[in-house]
């Protein structure tokens, strides 16, 4: 996951719970050139799961270094 180091540190575990309910474990391990305040920036396997995904908004709670 790509994120903006001055939100969220680097090496950080974040839960990223989705519109729906479902939440998912992902660790900051990157930053990201359009990756800026609030963003997160997320790896996925393929372009059709990166299509599927979509944009959307979450939450996210920082849940350990």
């Amino acid at each position: 996951m790509a994120v903006d180091p001055s939100v969220i540190a680097l090496g950080s575990t974040v839960e990223v719970r989705l519109a729906d309910g479902s939440s998912f474990r992902a660790k900051a391990e990157d930053v990201g050139s359009a990756i800026k305040g609030s963003r997160l920036d997320l790896l996925v396997s393929s372009k059709r799961d990166a299509i599927n995904f979509g944009r959307q908004t979450v939450e996210v709670r920082v849940i350990g270094d």
